[in-house]
């Protein structure tokens, strides 16, 4: 059997990282996990041929070559979901259909024309789907009893990447949250009850990954990395020495709580193990709506206090914020503006609130008749709502446009970032506290081509950021005050100028956009911070 999978174009967002990508020579910022762990679910004898949108234009070649479609996407990529499946229907394929938005909204897909639908966790639900397409059936609807344990899940099919169009590459370690905030839908796809791979699955699919010849970023994909913390040291304690033993070829993110900031011994683990930033759903500095959004977990210790402590001890931090709760006073974007100034926050994810299908969110306000036609958007220039807020959407909207300019300007963002990595602690190698006498550096290691790319990437964040741009001497004298101050930090200083480049192209489009749309007539952008 001939299998094509197909990854759709994400629309454009925060995290497309174009100009990250860019600077990195590589053409989009993260593998589609989904569709590999399917084909090593799948017998061993079949082909497959990967068409991952993100990267590469569907050819007449691949349509012509395959006996079977099947595609996996999330509800920002419902669109092209859609159209890939009646193009497929068009071109006379089967067509298989699973992913987070299949599960959430079948009835699209159907109607779409998908000959199968796949629901749930592929562990479970594709070997369900293979007894019945053995058995003669050509179309249906596949759903599970329960969920599956992560121990079945297999090492991914990574030899289907290409992996010079990825900057970074996606595992996962556990899937389910405990927590039960109001607007996620983590809960409803994958349960509260966080299930795990055992530590020698992870280190078997990154010594895939290594025999592969990949040494850059993994993404750890987990919904909670430290869901259940005892697992989280346990992956650590034998994630650093394998680490160390093949010369540590990779650096790590993943998503946490904020209540890692409460645990630094679990920090010094996570960067022993060469993890670089975590993000965090920060989503607002004012209690009343951590507290009507049920995010108890950023409640019960001083916010700011946890994300200082993760990022004082050598953890980046990447927070996100929502502005549309129903909670959310006037002065939101100001009282956003001043959390991250206060705590020298570089990179900052500012969203308007979607409510997602199937979410508590979802269900109260379907049951006070406040959802509209409009779809779910991750779009950051979209700026819209797919509900009625409870103040006026164009009174939030403003907010978050003037809150836009102030965070993604250049000058402030390069200011937040200098603090930011003057107060983070030195590396462990700068402070004399190797991890293992005599283990090979990462640089023995690193392939040619990868120190290349990151001298030419050094080089294009220069010639953008150090001459062409405005604010150029700012960035010189930061450079060399970086260098002179904290210079084992320098590589994750850059790394985090060069992630400026993305939001001052957004902040450009948004600015643009609100101009065109009669937005421009708001209060201008913030001159003095709240006190």
């Amino acid at each position: 059997m001939r299998v094509l999978l197909i990854n759709p174009e994400f629309p454009n967002s925060f995290w497309s990282m174009k100009d990250l990508c860019e600077l990195a020579g590589c053409k989009t910022l993260m593998s589609p996990l989904g569709l590999i762990t399917v084909a090593a679910l799948l017998p061993g004898d079949w082909e497959f041929r990967l068409a991952d949108l993100n990267t590469r234009q569907l050819r007449a070649d691949d349509w012509d070559w395959a006996e079977m479609v099947m595609l996996s996407g999330m509800i920002v990529q419902r669109q092209g979901l859609l159209n890939l499946i009646r193009e497929a229907k068009q071109r006379r394929k089967t067509v298989v259909v699973g992913g987070p938005f299949a599960t959430s909204v079948p009835q699209d897909i159907l109607e779409a024309g998908a000959d199968f639908l796949v629901r749930g966790e592929g562990e479970t639900t594709i070997p369900l789907w293979l007894a019945a397409w053995r058995a003669g059936e050509t179309h249906g609807m596949i759903e599970p009893d329960g969920r599956p344990e992560m121990s079945l899940s297999p090492v991914p099919r990574f030899d289907l990447l290409h992996l010079g169009d990825y900057n970074t590459i996606g595992i996962q370690t556990s899937r389910g949250c405990p927590f039960n905030c109001e607007f996620c839908d983590i809960v409803n796809l994958y349960g509260r009850k966080p299930r795990y791979k055992s530590p020698d699955q992870i280190l078997a699919e990154l010594e895939t990954l290594f025999n592969l010849g990949w040494r850059q970023e993994i993404l750890i994909c987990d919904d909670n990395f430290i869901g259940n913390q005892t697992h989280a040291r346990a992956i650590l304690q034998q994630l650093i020495p394998w680490m160390q033993s093949h010369g540590e070829p990779f650096g790590f993110w993943t998503q946490t709580s904020a209540n890692l900031g409460q645990n630094m011994p679990l920090v010094d683990l996570m960067t022993a193990a060469n993890f670089g930033n975590v993000f965090i759903g920060v989503e607002s500095p004012d209690e009343a709506v951590l507290v009507g959004n049920r995010k108890y977990q950023n409640v019960k210790n001083p916010l700011g206090q946890s994300l200082t402590n993760i990022s004082a001890n050598g953890l980046g931090v990447l927070p996100s914020f929502i502005m549309g709760f129903d909670q959310e006073t006037k002065g939101a974007g100001d009282r956003i503006c001043a959390f991250v100034e206060q705590h020298n926050l570089p990179t900052v994810m500012l969203n308007l609130l979607q409510a997602l299908p199937n979410t508590a969110l979802w269900d109260r306000l379907k049951q006070e008749n406040r959802l509209t036609e409009i779809g779910v958007s991750a779009d950051m220039i979209d700026a819209s709502f797919n509900f009625l807020p409870a103040r006026p959407a164009s009174e939030i909207v403003a907010e978050y446009i003037r809150t836009v300019d102030y965070l993604y300007e250049p000058t402030k963002y390069l200011a937040r970032t200098y603090r930011y990595y003057l107060a983070m602690r030195p590396t462990r190698a700068a402070a004399g506290k190797s991890r293992t006498p005599g283990h090979t550096k990462q640089r023995d290691r690193v392939p040619f081509n990868t120190r290349r790319q990151n001298l030419l990437a050094a080089v294009k964040l220069i010639w953008r950021q150090g001459i062409l741009a405005g604010y150029r001497r700012q960035f010189w004298r930061q450079l060399v005050g970086i260098y002179r101050q904290n210079p084992s930090r320098i590589t994750k200083y850059l790394t985090q100028c060069a992630m400026g480049e993305n939001v001052f192209r957004i902040r450009e489009s948004l600015l643009e956009k609100a101009s065109r749309s009669g937005l421009d007539k708001m209060p201008p952008a913030y001159t003095k911070l709240p006190s």
